[in-house]
């Protein structure tokens, strides 16, 4: 599905093809720790699972992930930011992913760490207080 003058899930107000989409299909390389945990939102909203290992870190990156089809993400809320800019090698991000499974309206609370190996910004691990709410 061609999803590139749509909005982009992650909420920045650009069309897909003008923000995440720079970085899953472009492979360019996110700036900030934030900037990668909105494509990576946008990954999971639109199920791009090869852009969601690739963007995690080497240390905690799983073999393989799968999707759950019963999930429809609907909107992303960034509650705050710790460093991870783009003279910073490690970022937090705090954010509210909001969806849908079976119908029924949910929310993710998590707390991300991110680091930036080789110049380039990875999802490393959630912590330990992050939940689903």
């Amino acid at each position: 599905m061609n999803h590139q003058d749509e909005r982009c899930p992650c909420l920045s107000g650009d069309t897909y093809s003008v923000c995440c989409a720079r970085f899953h299909i472009d492979a360019a390389q996110s700036p900030t720790a934030e900037w990668l945990m909105r494509s990576r939102y946008s990954a999971f909203a639109y199920g791009d699972v090869q852009y969601l290992l690739k963007s995690w870190h080497p240390l905690t990156r799983p073999e393989r992930l799968e999707l759950d089809a019963a999930i429809s993400w609907r909107r992303l809320d960034i509650v705050r930011t710790e460093r991870g800019g783009l003279l910073d090698n490690a970022g937090v991000v705090e954010f509210i992913a909001h969806y849908r499974e079976n119908g029924i309206a949910a929310q993710q609370h998590e707390v991300s760490r991110f680091r930036k190996t080789d110049h380039r910004w990875y999802y490393l691990d959630s912590l330990p207080d992050s939940s689903a709410v």
